[in-house]
């Protein structure tokens, strides 16, 4: 169980980097339709339009990658104490 859990976190790792890297390369004004854009776009899109269904942007701004990192970062959390715990 202690292995699936680590590979959960190592995944959801990946997700925050993902996302943010996404957030951080969208202020910039570089071709949105390079590979590395496109490639962050496939990757985080899964997790990122179910948000924008629910969370509602404010003015301007999207913030649903704000609540994709701070959800990742509570799930992350619960796993790390559940391992800790031994449960």
């Amino acid at each position: 169980m202690t292995i699936l859990v680590e590979i959960i976190l190592l995944f959801l790792q990946i997700m925050w980097f993902a996302i943010f890297a996404r957030a951080i390369i969208s202020w910039f004004p570089i071709d949105q339709g390079g590979p590395i854009v496109r490639a962050l776009d496939a990757i985080t899109e899964p997790i990122l339009e179910p948000l924008r269904r629910v969370v509602p942007r404010v003015g301007m701004i999207d913030i649903t990658p704000m609540v994709a990192i701070i959800l990742i970062f509570v799930i992350s959390a619960a796993l790390r104490s559940g391992l800790s715990t031994g449960v």
